[in-house]
């Protein structure tokens, strides 16, 4: 038997992360108490039952309930069940926008501010995030990126990073990314705006030819990924989960854009849990 207990903020993705794992063959429960777990997973264990593996939907909605969670957890643990916690994080700011966007009010917000019903969940959540297996922040996920995580946690056997990177690329004139933690400047490389390579972006080939070709750039990506390897298990160590690498030009849609994707093809291919973002590739066109 396997048993996943989904948790986290509020508007970090948890009922998608129960369709996904619905699709894949779980019997999913959303919004159950945290009492009712261990007798779930005892009609679960049943030699007649026909359920292999299943999924409870846990949070907040579950009033002074929830509290229990991380006690319930243990004894379950402890009793020999195959029970895994992921924990679904995301940035406050990314939180107010999904709740704008959708028109919903935060379950602790009642008539306040959004953000402080996000601040009261978090002092709620400190406890079972403790005890979380898994820890996804998802605030840079789309949907497909999202499925493809908990298919290597759940379904592939794969080794899951507890730390997220995003590669993101941006230009200079349209600010720097608020939720950057490191920040490099490319625009010591030739600009190819400047030639006829200016309507393309630096996911095309000749664009990297260009860029990597000129004096410095490949011994930049190489430093820099070599200083990212260095880094990254020791943000881990400290509990860091989502680290966003931010590479910035003058427009963000040639320099950038290429040494970005270069960065997220060196991680993925090490192994980590990375995905890359070009947030102003397209502002020029």
């Amino acid at each position: 038997m396997q048993f996943v207990v989904v948790t986290g903020m509020s508007g970090a993705g948890k009922s998608t992360a129960l369709r996904v794992l619905e699709d894949y063959g779980f019997f999913c429960v959303d919004n159950l108490p945290p009492p009712l777990l261990p007798k779930f997973t005892e009609v679960c264990a049943l030699t007649s039952s026909e359920i292999t593996k299943a999924a409870f939907g846990i949070d907040i909605r579950g009033g002074h309930m929830f509290g229990n969670l991380p006690e319930i957890v243990d004894e379950l643990k402890k009793s020999g069940g195959a029970v895994t916690v992921l924990f679904l994080e995301c940035e406050d700011e990314t939180l107010v926008k999904r709740f704008k966007e959708t028109r919903r009010s935060h379950p602790l917000s009642k008539n306040d501010r959004i953000e402080t019903g996000i601040e009261k969940e978090r002092e709620l959540l400190y406890a079972i995030k403790k005890k979380s297996d898994y820890i996804m922040d998802t605030t840079h996920f789309l949907t497909r990126q999202l499925r493809e995580q908990i298919t290597d946690i759940f379904l592939s056997g794969g080794d899951f990073k507890s730390i997220t990177i995003t590669a993101l690329s941006f230009g200079f004139k349209y600010g720097i990314p608020s939720d950057a933690d490191l920040v490099f400047d490319v625009r010591f490389i030739p600009n190819p705006f400047y030639t006829k390579l200016r309507p393309l972006t630096g996911l095309s080939p000749e664009v990297r030819d260009f860029v990597l070709s000129a004096e410095g750039a490949a011994e930049f990506l190489e430093k820099l990924n070599s200083m990212l390897d260095f880094l990254l298990p020791r943000y881990v160590k400290e509990g860091k989960n989502a680290l966003v690498v931010a590479i910035g030009c003058t427009g963000g849609k040639h320099r950038s854009v290429c040494l970005a994707q270069a960065v997220y093809e060196h991680l993925k291919d090490s192994g980590q849990s990375v995905i890359v973002s070009h947030r102003d590739m397209d502002k020029d066109s």
